[in-house]
């Protein structure tokens, strides 16, 4: 795309199915490891990704030629696939609908990065509902309560 000249980041988050905390520290790293390629297959650039057992968050600088819907539906598509023809895991895998996706400048890049890579710090303190609440209300994106993750346990 001639004379088209961009600089987008976007932080992704999205959950597994029903909040269930089924991401084993023992093959994270090759689930973030899988869905780096995905991004980088993509023509995007992976800037940071992390979690935690029940949920993503990854950063990417993105391209005007990306459309961000389908490549989490690839991402999505794709590892839940890894999970279960691999048999990584002998329960049911699954992610949820829908994701977070937040935009940031050029001079936020090192804390978000920074943010994404500091998760299982970050949330000794704070919940994933807590967290995911605060970027909708930071971001101004309206929201029905009904219409987010579904939420387990003594977050609901």
């Amino acid at each position: 795309m001639g004379n088209t000249f961009t600089q987008m980041y976007i932080q992704v988050v999205f959950a597994v199915r029903n909040r269930n905390a089924l991401i084993q520290q023992s093959w994270e790293e090759r689930l973030f490891q899988y869905i780096t390629a995905i991004v980088q297959a993509n023509g995007q650039k992976m800037l940071a990704i992390n979690g935690m057992p029940d949920h993503i968050h990854f950063f990417i600088g993105m391209k005007p030629t990306c459309c961000l819907s389908d490549l989490v539906r690839e991402i999505k598509k794709s590892s839940t696939a890894l999970i279960k023809d691999k048999k990584i895991v002998s329960y049911p895998f699954n992610w949820q609908e829908g994701f977070g996706a937040f935009s940031y400048s050029h001079s936020q890049l090192d804390n978000v990065i920074a943010y994404i890579m500091n998760q299982k710090q970050h949330h000794k303190k704070k919940t994933f509902k807590e967290e995911y609440i605060g970027f909708l209300e930071k971001f101004n994106v309206e929201f029905k309560d009904e219409y987010l993750f579904e939420w387990i346990g003594t977050e609901g």
